[in-house]
């Protein structure tokens, strides 16, 4: 019988997605189920973006340069000038997803083998680029203690090897919520340079600060243009996931030119998409201040609520749409799986992500899960209620 490829083997499943026939089949027995598991904002779209593809009159679906539209990518350094004066369309490569561009960079600078250095727990999705990259993963490991803070630059130069080829962040993270300090970027760019490595930041999430916090993108610190590469997408910042349009950006020529013959292997990103992006530049501010406020307002429920339920830990994001909470439970796989098949409160139940997915330490993360919080107060009261119950009655 013909074998499949040990890399297949190795692919690992995505732990906000494995839970989906338990709850296909609990819908089935028609149960209400309180999405908690899935990173896909409720928030309308602007209008400007679907706008623009409702009014198109475009004749011929064609490709678009591999590095997309020009006229997107000069809007889009425009809005990166806001956090780096110097940036052009030229160190930007649009790409489908922000998923595409992270491939593109591991492709770009590691070869079979080679390590890149990631603080965990970390999107879950890094450690499949990792293996379909043959690049491994080295976990760096921070803790609910201390809201999942950047760990000490010590802990990060233990691990650096010859194999060592990059620092990969997301920020603010998924599926932490934490929001990293400019020390704490300036440490890592002091780190980077040091030992002439790579800074790969993940900063999808950029505009979802709260508490009035500052994003620090890695495009602002002086000194690292030939070590920085931001990875990017419109999924989270306009609530548009399924456009599949995210960008890589480095002033590095060397790595753009090298991304550049990915992006051309691939022919080009989706060409409707791209014309939505490049319209939602045009987003009023606005928009952003109505989102921040309803983020914020539903993080401070959940997080408040979460922490009246006996023995349930849970750290305070500062902001993404994601937090982590810990537990009382051994095996939180298994508590979310019952969940779905075996639990029901007024015929509801909820939908969480297993942390351990979060992980690529072994039983790291057993007893947490991620949520989004993407659902509106009411729902995510309901939600909190329902977790309440359900642990008032799990037995594993």
């Amino acid at each position: 019988m013909p074998q499949i490829s040990n890399k297949g083997k190795l692919m690992p499943e995505s732990p906000i997605r494995k839970l989906v026939p338990y709850a296909d089949l609990a819908q089935q027995r028609g149960r209400k189920i309180y999405y908690l598991n899935i990173g896909q904002p409720d928030i309308k779209t602007p209008e400007v973006a679907l706008n623009a593809i409702k009014n198109n009159d475009i004749s011929v679906l064609s490709y678009s340069h591999s590095a997309g539209f020009e006229s997107y990518r000069k809007k889009l350094a425009t809005y990166y000038k806001t956090i780096e004066p110097n940036i052009s369309s030229d160190n930007i490569i649009v790409t489908t997803g922000g998923s595409e561009a992270l491939l593109f960079a591991m492709g770009s600078i590691a070869d079979a083998d080679d390590e890149i250095i990631i603080p965990e727990p970390f999107y879950a999705n890094y450690n499949g680029f990792a293996t379909a990259s043959g690049v491994k993963v080295v976990p760096v490991i921070s803790s609910i203690e201390n809201n999942f803070g950047l760990p000490p630059v010590s802990e990060f130069e233990k691990l650096i090897s010859s194999k060592t080829k990059a620092i990969l962040i997301c920020n603010p993270g998924n599926p932490t919520g934490y929001l990293y300090t400019k020390e704490e970027i300036d440490q890592l760019a002091a780190l980077v340079k040091k030992h002439d490595l790579f800074l790969i930041a993940d900063e999808v999430y950029r505009e979802f600060a709260y508490d009035g916090l500052q994003h620090h993108s890695i495009l602002a610190v002086p000194g690292i243009d030939e070590n920085a590469i931001v990875i990017d997408s419109v999924s989270k910042r306009y609530s548009m996931c399924g456009a599949r349009i995210g960008c890589i950006v480095s002033k590095n020529k060397e790595i753009m030119a090298t991304a550049m013959k990915f992006a051309q292997a691939r022919l080009s990103p989706p060409t409707f998409a791209q014309i939505a992006s490049e319209a939602a530049l045009e987003t009023p501010q606005s928009y952003f201040d109505d989102v921040i406020t309803e983020y914020k307002d539903r993080r401070d429920l959940l997080v408040s609520e979460l922490r009246k339920i006996p023995n349930v830990k849970v750290a305070n994001p500062g902001g993404a749409f994601y937090c982590i909470a810990e537990l009382p439970v051994k095996d939180a796989d298994d508590f979310a799986r019952w969940l779905l098949e075996e639990f029901e409160h007024n015929n509801e139940t909820v939908m969480v992500a297993p942390a351990a997915g979060f992980y690529s330490t072994p039983g790291a993360g057993k007893n947490q899960v991620r949520i989004a919080y993407v659902l509106k107060k009411e729902d995510l009261q309901s939600a909190v209620n329902i977790l309440k119950v359900a642990l008032e009655h799990y037995k594993g």
